[in-house]
């Protein structure tokens, strides 16, 4: 796996992870404050989105996490 694709799945794993302890109607209701880590997931990939910039991909680099091809060459 790249490490585009391990931010995708990292995150979509924290998004449902603070769901499932935010919501109210969840069997593993935590506190509704556990929704501002889902809310921080959101905004971490949408400026991902715009400045290509991600704490993630920057501690999955130093791991030796290959980059993605397509996303270099299109780089160059």
């Amino acid at each position: 796996m790249t490490v585009e694709r391990y931010i995708r799945v990292i995150a979509g794993l924290f998004i449902m992870f603070s769901l499932a302890l935010g919501v109210e109607a969840s069997p593993l209701f935590v506190s509704p404050w556990f929704l501002a880590f889902t809310a921080f997931v959101g905004f971490n990939l949408f400026q991902f989105g715009f400045t290509n910039f991600c704490p993630l991909a920057l501690i999955l680099k130093a791991l030796g996490v290959p980059e993605s091809k397509i996303a270099c060459s299109a780089a160059k």
